[in-house]
């Protein structure tokens, strides 16, 4: 599943390398993107210095050191594998607003390309939680407070030790921020993530179930494994939505 998303994604960056002189991209910090990022590291014939890196999301109170921080995650993952010609890294400024208002400055110079992304286990998007998501925001990145089930989830995927060391508080970038985007490329495994998938591909449209605004994208490409692939669905048929 990473390999095949991976190699779509470098599909998608040529042919926009080829007619542009460059491209931008948003990637989600997640282990469900782990082996994606990996094989997207190992893609051939990518002039990766044309290319702005940004991250949708990042904690609010953790040092700037701390190896959690997704910035800190992505670089290990990917920032430091290719020559990205720019990467813009959300800042651990003491007021989290003005931070949230100057990466949104950056975001807005110019049209993202290419996103890479993932579901949570309570559907969110990003930081997008249910109980703060709004498919219509009128802010590009914002501050939230986490819920529960996305709190405990980072502990699940063992990037912390306990509920109490999570954060609680988060900048992310919006829904309409990460849907005005020019393809997206969502990578979605884990049976942890089925119910989620399920809900996003046939319930309704709504903040229920904030990954369920992906069907309002005309080039957002969902990939599963068996796991994560709800019963409406052949693992063997590639999901689209």
């Amino acid at each position: 599943m990473g390999r095949a998303a991976a190699a779509d994604v470098g599909v998608a960056l040529r042919d926009r390398l080829a007619r542009q002189s460059t491209a931008r991209m948003i990637f989600a910090a997640a282990p469900s993107q782990a082996e994606m990022l990996d094989a997207l590291a190992r893609e051939r014939d990518i002039d990766w210095r044309r290319v702005t890196a940004f991250h949708m999301d990042e904690y609010i109170g953790l040092p700037s050191g701390a190896p959690e921080r997704f910035g800190a995650w992505l670089t290990r993952h990917l920032f430091s594998r290719v020559a990205f010609g720019t990467v813009h890294l959300i800042g651990q400024e003491p007021d989290p607003d003005r931070e949230a208002a100057r990466y949104a400055a950056l975001l807005a110079e110019a049209p993202i390309d290419i996103i890479c992304l993932g579901i949570g286990v309570n559907g969110h998007l990003a930081f997008n939680d249910p109980p703060v998501a709004d498919l219509h925001d009128t802010k590009q990145v914002k501050v939230v407070e986490l819920d529960a089930i996305c709190r405990q989830q980072q502990v699940d995927d063992g990037c912390f030790p306990t509920l109490g060391h999570v954060p609680t508080h988060a900048i992310t970038l919006t829904i309409p921020r990460l849907l005005d985007a020019g393809q997206l490329f969502c990578v979605v495994p884990g049976a942890s993530k089925r119910t989620a998938v399920e809900r996003s591909l046939y319930g309704p449209i709504g903040t229920a179930c904030p990954a369920s605004a992906l069907r309002t994208h005309p080039r957002c490409a969902l990939y599963l494994d068996p796991d994560s692939t709800p019963p409406q669905l052949s693992p063997q048929t590639p999901a689209r939505a």
